[in-house]
């Protein structure tokens, strides 16, 4: 493409007694470097003729193939050095060049340049499902097809993996920009044929206006990059520009993720066990345990905020085995026909062999197999079905319980209650909330709870927050309830939680 090797930047270094000494850095121009390999190859053959004629012929032959050698393998390393390998775009070093370079004329001419920052969406299940070789070479027809969307007077570079930057410069306004990322989401979706096979991808991209005053090129490439993780937040396939309350929120994910780290090893963080109540008879059945963080600045932070962090740091593995055995353990303390339930994250089942951990805790602290419930959600199910079934089919000889947690929000197919060992069902609080006063969320309820009595599977609901909510789910025959209106979280379970619950639990 017209444009994308002007110049680049050579490194050189100086070796005195055997230790780098110095380094002198030039920006080389490629193209007139090569024409100079090109004209040091002619002055050589003509020499070479001329120590021929003059009778010199065998050392005249060897010297001049081992100076082309030489040559040509320094003008190779030239190349390889400012290069991608497998695209042959330029690589992190040379686009930062060109970027520098970009941001040099935008300043001189006063004018705006659009950084993109760009990856492909899921490419890793591409790589896993058809090998590496494919995945190479998707990404060389990707990068082809990035050199053909664009203008010959953008830059496009490989960061690594299937990471992509772009500098696009003479942007009047953002609308430019809009368009150009809507032509690179538009180009990269087309279907692909790889190897033989037919691959279906798509690309996210994150872009950054600049020059910034008195900020390093660097700065517009983390801005892009953090416009990226947005644009791949709101759905992939798609492009989000960077704004700064973008910086300021990955700042304080920084921070969240530290401070968990600290919070898990100092053990900082506790748990609350909500209760949960038959209809028939408004019996306690069990307690569900409940992850809390008090942060000593920012007060309580709800698990919606900490628990993703948790699962996209790793640090959902210690997390997960401290929930479980505190909740354990805890539970020892309770009458042995009360139940506990806990939760499972999505990403303990990649990460971490989730029955034997089971196992291991339920030996470790003594608690017997058939008081603890855990509970999935549907898309647990959905990321890897064949090993999520063969775990949960373990844990069900083993005597464990599975509740469905969440029922009704995910996309997987009633078909996996037939095949996965649940014995629960719970109705998410979403459905609750408009109980009584939608009439489409009232038939989906209700259908639900017809649906678990088919199955021979109990049904709970949970947010239930009103005694009227709790009389239609009884009429309906749903089996259990939780919520405000029945108990909160607490810290602390009574030492006889039937005797000491307060309020009556009988609902007409």
């Amino acid at each position: 493409m017209p444009g994308q090797d002007r110049k680049s930047l050579a490194i050189v270094p100086v070796i005195h007694n055997g230790n780098v000494a110095y380094l002198y850095a030039f920006q080389v121009d490629q193209s007139a470097a090569a024409a100079l390999t090109n004209l040091a190859l002619v002055a050589v053959t003509v020499t070479t003729s001329l120590l021929i004629i003059m009778g010199f012929s065998v050392p005249a032959a060897i010297a001049s193939r081992r100076i082309r050698e030489r040559w040509q393998a320094e003008d190779k390393i030239r190349y390889l050095a400012m290069h991608d390998s497998l695209t042959g775009l330029p690589n992190r070093l040379q686009f930062r060049y060109h970027l520098e370079q970009a941001v040099a004329r935008a300043k001189r001419h006063d004018t705006k340049i659009a950084v993109f920052g760009l990856d492909l969406d899921r490419f890793k299940n591409v790589n896993d499902t058809l090998g590496h070789a494919t995945g190479d070479a998707l990404l060389e027809e990707v990068s082809a097809r990035l050199v053909e969307t664009l203008r010959d007077s953008d830059i496009v570079g490989r960061m690594g993996g299937d990471e992509f930057a772009v500098v696009a410069e003479n942007i009047t306004v953002p609308e430019d920009a809009m368009t150009l990322a809507q032509r690179v989401c538009d180009a990269l979706s087309a279907p692909y044929m790889v190897n033989g096979h037919e691959i279906t991808t798509s690309a996210s991209v994150g872009i950054a206006l600049g020059p910034i005053a008195n900020q390093p090129v660097e700065i517009l490439m983390k801005n892009a990059d953090l416009a990226l993780y947005r644009a791949k937040q709101d759905g992939r396939n798609t492009f989000r520009f960077f704004e700064p309350a973008m910086d300021a929120a990955l700042q304080r994910r920084r921070r969240l993720e530290h401070d968990l780290r600290n919070a898990i090893r100092k053990n900082q963080l506790y748990l609350d066990y909500q209760p949960q109540f038959g209809l028939s008879e408004g019996q306690l059945t069990g307690y569900e345990a409940l992850v809390r963080w008090w942060h000593p600045t920012e007060g309580e932070i709800p698990p919606s905020t900490f628990v993703p962090i948790a699962e996209e740091t790793g640090l959902i593995v210690p997390l997960g085995e401290w929930i479980l055995k505190t909740a354990c353990t805890y539970a020892l303390g309770w009458p042995s026909d009360t139940k506990l339930a806990v939760n499972l994250s999505p990403a303990q089942f990649k990460t971490q062999d989730v029955f034997e951990l089971v196992r291991r805790m339920l030996v470790e602290t003594g608690l017997e197999p058939e008081r603890l419930e855990l509970e999935i959600t549907e898309s647990t199910i959905l990321q890897n079905t064949d090993k999520v079934i063969d775990t949960l089919s373990r844990l069900d000889q083993l005597g464990v319980s599975i509740a469905m947690d969440d029922f009704g929000t995910g996309y997987s197919s009633l078909s996996y209650l037939t095949r996965f060992p649940v014995k629960k069902i719970k109705i998410d609080r979403s459905f609750i909330d408009t109980l009584g006063t939608n009439p489409q969320t009232s038939a989906i309820v209700s259908s639900i709870v017809g649906l678990g009595q088919s199955l021979h599977v109990t049904i709970t609901a949970e947010g239930v927050e009103t005694e009227g909510q709790a009389a239609m789910l009884k009429r309906w025959g749903c089996d259990q309830v939780q919520g405000y209106y029945f108990g909160r979280p607490e810290a602390e379970v009574p030492a006889n939680p039937l005797e000491d619950e307060p309020l009556d639990r009988n609902v007409a």
